[in-house]
């Protein structure tokens, strides 16, 4: 908590450097990631495209198909994939704050695996209208998420106080429990499923605006959740028991954080796949920069979570060109040694 009291005014210059380069990293990754593409086409006449696009003219007859990679696949996916990112950091920083432990990230204590099962299990279905199964994906990705982080939230708890150690291990069954049922189902659901298993491993596995559409309110809606409950969260670090004293209902507070950090990683994760470590990388840096605040690490984290996804989706799609890897590998490859850092540095320094 001693870095919550550093001195104001050198940690409000920090919070707003940071703010500031993020921002612009991020608005140069954005601008890549539309040039950067399976079909390779001039700088030149994406700009037009963009700029005849914007003013209302008319598209050239050749620079029609150009158009539409444009605006109905690169420029939907950039924009998803940096929102998906925004969620995952803003929900890492919740859960850590929630847990009070610096590992528990959506990815590790099994949020992730709950989520992509609902949303497998969405998939399996065949459902009357397709609109009707656009929004049942995010649906079943929450509430089986939603039971998921209470049963790693209530297995963590040895002697009726949040353990780490329970917590870490709690999550690695239920999420090797919910891995193996969703994989089980994949392979006994029809061949239309099994594409999914591409999808596991982090991916966009539609394209367009109606998933844009159907899961960026609420995902807006579970990162605002979050941030009002910044302050509470900051009061949670001192413990239950001064937390009451300082007047903060705790369970309550704790259901809010549950349901609102729930909701974001579903969201995220029906259109996705499970993409590890951006919940954990991301919000561990920018904490060592601002502090734990989390009026300032949430933001700071929605911002830093959007450039750290899509400059890892823009290298999947550069890597192995024209082909592409699945965003969740390039991730893992970073987010592993991190993780493994992390445990090191434990060992060393009292950040559990």
């Amino acid at each position: 908590m001693k870095s919550i009291f550093l001195n104001r005014n050198e940690k409000g210059n920090r919070v707003r450097y940071l703010g500031i380069i993020l921002t612009v990293f991020l608005l140069v990754v954005i601008g890549i990631s539309v040039f950067v593409g399976s079909v390779p086409f001039r700088a030149e006449d994406i700009l037009q495209v963009i700029h005849l696009k914007i003013s209302g003219g008319e598209i050239p007859r050749d620079l029609t198909s150009l158009e539409k990679i444009l605006f109905s696949l690169r420029i939907p996916r950039t924009l998803l994939m940096t929102f998906i990112g925004a969620a995952l950091a803003c929900s890492g920083a919740s859960y850590q704050g929630l847990f009070r432990n610096p590992l528990a990230d959506p990815f590790l204590i099994g949020v992730s695996s709950g989520a992509s099962l609902g949303a497998v299990i969405s998939m399996s279905v065949h459902w009357p209208y397709s609109q009707i199964g656009l929004w049942m994906t995010p649906i079943l990705s929450f509430l089986f998420a939603l039971i998921t982080v209470i049963l790693v939230f209530y297995l963590g708890r040895i002697g009726g106080a949040l353990n780490t150690n329970g917590l870490i291990l709690s999550g690695v069954a239920v999420n090797a429990f919910a891995s193996a049922i969703t994989y089980s189902w994949i392979l006994i659901s029809s061949n239309e499923v099994r594409h999914s298993l591409s999808w596991m491993l982090g991916g966009i596995y539609q394209s367009g605006w109606d998933p844009f559409i159907i899961v960026v309110p609420i995902m807006l809606i579970g990162m605002a959740g979050q941030w009002f409950l910044a302050y509470p969260l900051n009061i949670l670090q001192f413990g239950d028991e001064q937390a009451s004293q300082l007047g903060i209902n705790v369970h309550q507070i704790r259901r809010r954080i549950i349901f609102f950090s729930t909701l974001t990683t579903a969201a995220a994760i029906s259109f996705s796949g499970i993409i590890g470590f951006v919940g954990l990388i991301v919000p561990h840096m920018i904490r060592l920069v601002s502090g734990s605040d989390y009026r300032k690490l949430i933001p700071l984290s929605i911002l830093g979570g959007a450039f750290f996804l899509l400059t890892a989706d823009v290298i999947s799609r550069l890597i192995i060109a024209p082909q592409e890897l699945p965003v969740g590998i390039i991730t893992a490859i970073t987010g592993a040694p991190f993780f493994l850092w992390l445990l090191q540095r434990s060992k060393h320094k009292d950040v559990l």
